[in-house]
């Protein structure tokens, strides 16, 4: 019943934003913001299945979650969906959980007063109260500790918590976008992870292909690369050769690897192409 309430819960609220809400735009738009938006922008299918997707679920408040293979573009696609909401002013905040470790993932999440435990020397807020009206963006949710995902459920589903050695709960307003190259599912089966925090996250499910699958952004991806003086701090041209060479590697490590690609070429053109 309450995954079936997700569902019929998003159903109306994408439906109700198609009619209602208009999509706010950042007045600010940066080279930097131009280069970062072209790792999900493209001329393929997918691509363009990709934006209207984000197109969709950006000025709702539902909770995202992002599935696709390592450097495919989770946090640009989580950026993007922040960038078009109507939070988009406010406060986007990235945490790789698998990255915290576990003795103080719920300190880092929730938040300490002064004293609480060994080393607490002074009160700190929790990343939920840092992201207050803003987007939450937790890449690799799949390797949460098991013991912070009770915690985390309740925190997402009452919007609010108390810091550790304190009874005072804090309320909160985020936007969760959650992003993972693991299979979920699988991980519930295996007592992993929990369904119902599962359900909690994936009210709007968006998956990015890998580049290998959709072959037409290559040529756009590393032209927009090459243009960009944020990626080894110039802007160059790209010959149509190389871009033909481009065009025949499988690219495993997906777009972070033509990233990679292109900021090496810049570096060793003894011309400005």
């Amino acid at each position: 019943p309450e995954k079936m309430l997700q569902v019929v819960k998003s159903a109306l609220e994408i439906e109700e934003d198609q009619v209602i809400a208009k999509p706010t735009k950042s007045k600010k738009e940066t080279a930097k913001r131009n280069v970062e938006g072209s790792y999900v922008a493209g001329v393929s299918d997918a691509s363009k299945k990709l934006s209207n997707y984000i197109k969709l679920v950006a000025p709702t408040n539902m909770s995202v979650l992002i599935i696709g293979d390592s450097g495919t573009g989770k946090e640009y696609v989580a950026k993007n969906i922040h960038d078009q909401s109507k939070r988009a002013k406010e406060t986007f905040i990235a945490v790789d959980c698998g990255a915290i470790p576990k003795e103080i993932a719920s300190s880092e999440f929730f938040g300490h007063i002064k004293g609480s435990f060994t080393g607490a020397i002074k009160d700190q807020p929790g990343i939920f109260e840092e992201a207050h009206n803003g987007t939450l963006f937790l890449d690799e949710v799949g390797e949460l500790p098991l013991h912070i995902q009770p915690k985390l459920l309740r925190v997402i589903q009452e919007r609010k918590a108390a810091r550790i050695g304190s009874t005072r709960e804090v309320s909160f307003d985020v936007r969760l976008v959650a992003a993972t190259n693991r299979d979920l599912v699988e991980l519930v089966k295996r007592g992993e992870f929990r369904e119902d925090l599962l359900y909690r996250l994936n009210a709007f499910h968006i998956g990015i292909p890998p580049l290998r699958e959709r072959r037409e952004d290559i040529r756009q991806l590393a032209i927009s690369f090459a243009a960009s003086e944020h990626i080894a701090g110039i802007g160059m041209q790209i010959e149509e050769a190389a871009i033909q060479q481009l065009l025949q590697h499988q690219w495993p490590g997906n777009v972070r690897e033509l990233d990679n690609v292109i900021c090496r070429a810049k570096v060793l053109a003894i011309h400005n192409v």
